[in-house]
């Protein structure tokens, strides 16, 4: 029997107070692929990810992730999904190191000092590694988000914007640890405005609207971001 997609959306509606923010939408996602969701600031692809997350209940539609509904109170669900949005979701009391390594060995990572030291490089943040928080950049902090979701296990990674405060170097460093995740039998959902990004990482993209959410492929993708409004 074929294993269950990762993500399954179908006429998925998504809104709040009764007034959807988007057209409905469906794709799924399978292990060892990555989707894009692309379209204007506004359209809605922030709203599908908490969907997916568990954080906003669908109005319409099914949705199911990892063969279940969503429940994001479910410790296996937690267990096997890992998110990075556009907040800034740290610990404030603890130095970058401190909270990588608390991240790794919640989720049970053995060789969790390894591991943070890896990050701690690839990220740019070894000579950051015992500052607070609040003493980074705004682009350091974003790179300490990214860090922590890859700091852990999971089956699915769901990003917002990752390239956001990022110099190129950094985003081009990104899409090839995107892409080798889903190479390596992961799952990985985003959401961007890099049509660069968008090419390197993607199997494919949903172009979330108003009228209509299409799945297309990758290159028609990448037109309909460069043809946006100059963000």
């Amino acid at each position: 029997m074929p294993a269950s997609p990762v993500i399954h959306a179908d006429a998925l509606v998504l809104g709040y107070g009764g007034e959807p923010v988007c057209a409905p939408v469906s794709f799924t996602l399978e292990a060892g692929r990555a989707l894009a969701l692309v379209g204007p600031n506004g359209s809605g692809k922030s709203t599908v990810l908490r969907a997916v997350l568990g954080l906003l209940e669908p109005a319409g539609g099914e949705l199911q992730v990892l063969g279940a509904q969503v429940d994001e109170r479910d410790a296996r669900f937690r267990a096997q999904v890992s998110s990075v949005l556009d907040d800034d979701a740290y610990f404030p009391a603890l130095t970058v190191a401190e909270h990588l390594v608390l991240t790794a060995r919640g989720h049970g990572v053995a060789d969790a000092a390894d591991v943070v030291a890896d990050l701690l490089d690839d990220f740019g943040l070894t000579g950051h590694a015992d500052v607070l928080p609040v003493a980074l950049s705004s682009g350091q902090r974003r790179r300490l988000l990214l860090a922590a979701g890859f700091a852990r296990p999971r089956r699915l990674l769901v990003l917002d914007e990752p390239e956001q405060r990022l110099d190129q170097r950094m985003r081009s460093a990104l899409a090839a640890r995107l892409r080798d995740e889903a190479d390596a039998g992961g799952a990985v959902l985003l959401a961007t405005h890099d049509p660069a990004l968008l090419e390197a990482v993607a199997d494919a993209a949903v172009l979330v609207g108003d009228v209509e959410s299409p799945v297309l492929p990758v290159t028609d993708a990448a037109r309909a971001i460069r043809s946006e409004p100059t963000r």
